[in-house]
């Protein structure tokens, strides 16, 4: 049996890629599956109204560890239609290539590919990533979160220029999540995403490949070798996955910056990048890769003061006194908003943690997005024991009569050595 779900100011998922959307689209979700097999309808907004949703008891649904992992070929089922058209036929041509300095990475180097919502924390994440001999970094895609999309490429392209790294392709992807509007959050990040400060216009070119398509392709072309390291919402990682799911194996790892267990920062339950696309989110966490979350539960611990702000403006250079001025805003916002303690590095900790696993601590869980819920939409709710309660019908009542495993699909970071990882960003910054 399907039941549609109705989310207000849906959206096809191809509204992400800047096409026509229709009124309303529904993601269809499984209530009893038992295999990969799914069936999509649409239906208009005049039927909305006639919808009945019947659900059974939560701990029944949970008893099939594989019920998430459908609900997403669901979700692929219906979008791949629509997706495949995404992208003009995957080109090599990139006219930055070999403009900037020769690339000669470690030979340990990890291949990381960022995608980003630039944003001042990614700003210091993507500074911190081209500072780090352990990191061979890819490729910069860029999805709409904290900014639009539009000023996103902007902001990453100026990043990229002040780097001098445009060898580096940089390629712009979806406009939208794939099925609510866009929230900005210039609140938080200025009016242009990088603290109101004017950096010069950028000396390099955006790649003129789709975001998604790119993140295909450099994934084929070095199997089992490139990390994913996405710290804004999830959409273009979605996308990926929806118009080619035989990239799972062929990634080493992910490692996002977004969700929490513990709460949110958006409202009670959500974390931002996650709220911004709790269906593209969904998609990724149950792909069935290797995947670490860096939350909010790290994120709230790894606080940049004065003190260390007053190391790092001891020294200087162009990335150096950027960084700067991007952390003043930072800690004035905080202090201003929050409890004034220091700004969380929750983009440059998930960095961090591609650059050196041992700064966190991890423990594996099954985690599940809620994309259902009046208040929790958006919420990542782990199973920290991994283990659900089997009830079972008896006349008018369930019994419970056992505990079933669910595997875990997400290694949660749950503790972090702040001081060490806060010196890492200090010292990567420090004269460049």
């Amino acid at each position: 049996m399907l039941t549609p779900r109705l989310p207000e100011d849906s959206l096809l998922p191809f509204c992400g890629l800047g096409g026509p959307c229709p009124e309303v689209i529904p993601i269809i979700i499984p209530q009893s599956v038992k295999d990969w097999s799914a069936e999509s309808s649409l239906r208009s907004r005049g039927a909305r109204n006639n919808v009945r949703r019947t659900f059974p008891p939560s701990n029944l649904i949970a008893r099939n560890a594989t019920l998430r992992h459908a609900a997403c070929s669901a979700s692929i089922a219906l979008a791949l239609a629509v997706v495949a058209f995404a992208g003009a036929p995957i080109t090599r041509a990139n006219e930055n290539r070999g403009t900037g300095p020769a690339a000669n990475p470690l030979a340990a180097a990890k291949k990381v590919i960022i995608d980003t919502d630039p944003g001042t924390d990614d700003a210091l994440a993507i500074l911190l990533a081209l500072n780090s001999p352990e990191l061979d970094v890819r490729a910069l895609t860029v999805v709409p979160g904290n900014v639009t999309a539009q000023q996103g490429l902007e902001n990453a392209l100026k990043l990229a220029s002040l780097t001098n790294r445009c060898d580096i392709p940089v390629a712009g992807g979806a406009q939208h999540p794939l099925f609510q509007k866009l929230i900005t959050a210039e609140l938080w990040h200025g009016a242009n995403g990088l603290a109101n400060v004017e950096l010069p216009a950028s000396k390099c070119k955006a790649d003129p490949r789709f975001g998604p398509d790119l993140i295909i392709q450099m994934i084929h072309d070095s199997p089992h070798e490139i990390t994913l390291v996405p710290v804004g919402p999830l959409t273009n990682i979605a996308l990926a996955l929806l118009k080619d799911p035989s990239i799972v194996p062929l990634v080493k790892e992910v490692v996002i910056m977004g969700g929490s267990i513990s709460g949110g920062n958006v409202n009670a339950a959500a974390e931002a990048n996650i709220y911004n696309d709790p269906e593209a989110a969904e998609i990724v966490f149950h792909a069935g890769w290797r995947l670490t979350m860096v939350g909010l539960d790290v994120g709230d611990k790894t606080l940049y003061d004065q003190a260390h702000l007053d190391q790092l403006s001891k020294t200087h250079g162009p990335e150096n006194d950027f960084a700067v001025k991007v952390l003043t805003f930072l800690i004035g916002q905080e202090a201003k908003y929050g409890a004034g303690g220091g700004s969380p590095m929750y983009d440059p900790l998930a960095v961090g943690t591609a650059i050196d696993p041992t700064i966190v601590s991890k423990q594996a869980m099954h985690v599940d997005v809620e994309s259902r819920g009046e208040f929790t939409r958006g919420e990542t709710v782990a199973n920290r024991r991994n283990a659900v309660e089997r009830n079972v019908l008896h006349g008018d009542r369930y019994v419970i009569e056992g505990l079933d495993h669910v595997e875990p699909n997400v290694q949660v970071c749950t503790g972090v050595n702040a001081d060490k990882f806060l010196q890492l960003l200090n010292s990567r910054l420090a004269g460049k």
